[in-house]
Formats: C-alpha cells, structure tokens, sequence
C-alpha cells in the first residue's frame, strides 16, 4: 500500500526498544526488592515506596504526556523521557538509603510517563489495521524477551555485584534507544488545538491523589485521616476533570472513547487484570528467597516459564484473534490466568519450585493471548489524531489498576502475615518475613512460623487475584464486540483529521 510508511518496521524497532526500557527496569527491581531492602535498611513501608512512588507519578502524569506528545511531537516527548529515564537510572547506582532511591525512582517515574504514551500512539498511526496485529505481536514479543532477560540477568548482577547493578542495565538500553530515534524515526503528532491547562492540571491533581489514596490504605486505613483527605481530593478533581472535558471545546482527553464498548471494555478489563496482577511478582519473589531460600539468580530462572509461555501465547492469540475475532481470545487467555492464581493458591511453605514454576507458565501463556488482543481491540477505536491521549488514557487506568492491586494485595498479606504470626514473636518479626529472618539469628522455630505464616497469608491474595481476573473475563465477554477488521479501519477513517498542510 502506496501510503504506509516505508520505515515502519524500522521505527517498530526503536518502539520494542523503548518499551523495553521500562520491562527491563521493573523485572529486575522486583528480584531486587529482598537484596536492596537488607543493605538499605529498609522498613516494609519504604520498600512500597521504592516500588509505588514510580507508579504514583506515572498515573498522575500518563494523560498530560500523551496530550503533550499529540501536540509537540510524539518523538520529542518520547526522547525526553528516555534521557531523563536514563539519567535517573544512572543515579541509583549511587544511592545509598531508601529517601535517595524514592527520589530517582520518582524521577523515572516521570521519564516512563513521557516514554509509554508515545510508543503506542506512534505504532498505532504508523500501522494500518491489517499490519497492526503483527506489529503489535512484536512489540510484546519484545517485552516477553525482557521478562526472560532482565530477571535472569539481575540476579547474577545482584550476587556479583551489588542491587545498585540493575539500574545500570536501563543505561545501555536507553542509549541505543535514543540513537535509534533520532536516526530513524520521523516526527509525528496530530494537527494543533487549543490549549487545556486546567484538564492537565485537575488531571494530574486527580489521578496523584487517587494513587496516593491507594497506597496509604495499609498503613491508614480508607476513611480515615490524611486518607479521606486523598480521596476527597482525587473525587472532586476527576469529577471537575470529567465535567470540564466535556463542556471545553477543546478537551485534552476525548472521554467520548468510553461509549465505544470495545475501549470501554477492554480498559476496564485490563485494568481488573492488573488489580489481580499487581502484587503477584513482588509476592513470589518474596516466596522464592524468603521462603525457599534460592539466591536472586534461582529467583530470577524462576520467571522463565512466564516469559517463554507468553511468547507461545502472543503467537497463537494473534492468529486466533483473525480468525475468531478479539472477545474469545480475550476470555480464553483470561481464563487460564485466573488457573494460574487459582493453582498459587495451593502454594505451602513445604511446596518447592515446581508448582509456582507451572503456575507462572499458566500466567504467561493466558496473558500471551489476553493482553494484546484485548489492547488491540481497544487501541483499534482511537483516531489517529488522538492516539497519543487515547493510548494514555488506557495506560492510566491500567496503571490505576496496579497501584490498587500492590495496594490491596500488599495490605492483605501484611495484616494476614502479621495474624498469623505467634503473639510473643519479636515485633519486628510480626511486621515482615524479612524482618523474621533478620530477628530470628538462627531460631528455627521463628523462621517456620514466619515461613508458615507468610504463605498462609499469600493464599489469601492469590484468591483474591483469581477473582479479579475472572470478572475481568466476564466483563470483557459482556462489553466488548468483534468487528471486522474492514469496519474498524473505515470507523478510523471517518473519525481522522482533514490533512494538514
């Protein structure tokens, strides 16, 4: 076809790199999290903020940077979070407590925030409806080789070096990234508009707040003090946020995408996916080193069979989402990830290595088939001039879902820990696992009942993840419509911009 882009598979290139980026910098924090919480010192509370302070500012600022990239240039936005993400990252390799490593990841934070809109927005302007699948195939392709590598790879930096080792691995990979762009990737964004500062503002004041609501529900409960201060503050913004949007005549995010049922329904369903998801790696990590005692290597081979399994499933969900349309794809994969939780939650302290292993396979290969198909058909009902603000919409309720899942799925095993813990156990050993292992110098006893007490608690979670995901499946089932691909591709034309000049 005379109008695609001749350097289209090349710009998928640095797209996947992109992209790559942010998977290689979240596998790798997670095999981490028990090394870096040992030689910082730090509390239960400050490892959550290690991990959520990058998706507190991630959500709060996802819609703005996909306006910003539809306005100034999806490239340039995209450039600017990579050198920020890259220089962040080259700054925790020199921290030395948890307030200097919450400072850089808030820093990266704001880079992946620049980084993610774009790389969906630019796929999706620069491949036609019938190249999209493949393109979209290989773009996860590439984040599954980040989950086979990154884990693997940190925990042999870890036992040779230090933790401040996985930072570094985001350097090389942001380098080549950004080269790549400048080389080979063309300027895209959609034709101007007027301004919307005070969406961007109520936006970022919303969706902060919400974030930070969630977060402080363990430690503070949902009603009470600073909490119902959050959450009165997330409402009345996202409230003035919806109103204004649809009353401005040039609103940042067109929320008229909701009464597609296909955007709808797929952001909705991945967004309960990623409430069921949220703790799950940070859970197991703590199961396989914690519990079974491997190193961070064995740890890191342990997310083997997920990578390997959703590349298997990335496959066979595109093929079968030609011929029998997105729905069924989606409920299938979905099905087989609530398996996977529904098999964790059969997990013991006396367990071993093989049934997590099996599990995750059923994890990798379900989402293999889900996501893409489920991204696919909600990214398919955005216009091209919008993409950047469409695509961060999804990525903002996707994000959403996380923070509420690391949030409720933390806070149900802290509290199931801490009850299941023996009354006369040191405090420090009733707050964490890892705080059992460090008080106990030796005490079998102490280390079982931790061990015990910590995979009790962990069944709870799981339970709670495979019902998430099972109504993510019904609800994408219900919502979301096929439609032939013909369809789509003339909705998207009739909906795009006049040329401009």
């Amino acid at each position: 076809m005379e109008t695609r882009n001749p350097r289209r598979w090349w710009i998928l290139v640095v797209l996947c790199l992109s992209t790559l980026v942010l998977t290689i910098d979240s596998m790798a924090l997670t095999v981490a999290v028990p090394s870096m919480t040992e030689d910082l010192g730090a509390s239960a509370q400050d490892t959550q903020w290690i991990l959520d302070s990058y998706i507190l500012v991630f959500a709060g600022l996802l819609l703005t940077s996909g306006s910003l990239g539809d306005r100034f240039g999806r490239r340039r936005v995209m450039l600017i979070g990579l050198v920020l993400f890259g220089a962040a990252s080259l700054a925790a390799t020199v921290c030395t407590n948890p307030g200097e490593v919450i400072a850089v990841r808030t820093a990266m934070g704001v880079g992946g925030a620049l980084i993610m809109p774009s790389t969906l927005s630019i796929l999706i302007t620069v491949f036609d409806e019938e190249e999209r699948g493949r393109a979209m195939a290989a773009w996860g392709s590439v984040s599954m080789l980040g989950l086979v590598g990154s884990p693997v790879l940190g925990g042999v930096l870890i036992d040779q070096f230090s933790w401040h080792s996985i930072f570094f691995l985001n350097v090389p990979v942001v380098v080549l990234a950004v080269v790549a762009a400048v080389a080979l990737m063309p300027e895209s964004k959609a034709p101007w508009q007027k301004p919307d500062p005070l969406g961007a503002v109520l936006s970022a004041v919303g969706m902060t707040a919400l974030v930070w609501w969630i977060i402080e529900i363990p430690q503070h409960g949902a009603f009470a003090g600073r909490s119902a201060l959050s959450l009165a503050v997330a409402v009345a913004s996202l409230t003035g946020f919806a109103v204004w949007e649809n009353r401005t005549a040039s609103p940042m995010v067109p929320l008229s995408l909701f009464k597609h049922r296909n955007f709808s329904g797929g952001s909705l369903s991945l967004a309960l996916v990623q409430i069921g998801n949220g703790g799950l790696l940070l859970v197991l990590t703590q199961y396989l080193q914690f519990v079974l005692g491997h190193s961070p290597v064995k740890a890191g081979l342990a997310f083997l069979p997920l990578a390997i399994a959703a590349l298997i499933g990335n496959g066979l969900g595109v093929k079968l989402a030609a011929k029998i349309g997105n729905r069924f794809v989606i409920l299938s994969g979905m099905l087989v990830m609530a398996a996977c939780f529904a098999l964790l939650t059969t997990v013991d302290a006396a367990s071993g290595f093989t049934v997590p292993a099996i599990a995750l396979g059923l994890l990798g290969f379900g989402a293999g088939m889900a996501m893409p198909a489920a991204v696919g058909a909600l990214m398919g009902t955005i216009p091209a001039d919008r993409a950047g603000v469409g695509s961060a919409l999804n990525d903002t309720i996707q994000q959403a879902g996380t923070a509420l899942g690391i949030a409720i799925l933390g806070s149900l095993l802290t509290s199931g820990y801490t009850a299941e813990m023996p009354a006369d156990a040191p405090e420090a050993a009733r707050q964490s696992i890892a705080g059992a292992l460090a008080a106990a110098n030796g005490d079998p006893a102490l280390i079982h009942a931790a061990r015990e007490a910590f995979t009790t608690s962990m069944t709870t979670t799981f339970t709670v993840s495979a019902i998430g995901v099972l109504a993510a499946a019904i609800l994408a089932t219900l919502v979301m419509r096929d439609r032939k691909p013909k369809e789509e591709a003339a909705e998207a034309v009739a909906k795009a911009p006049e040329p401009v000049a």
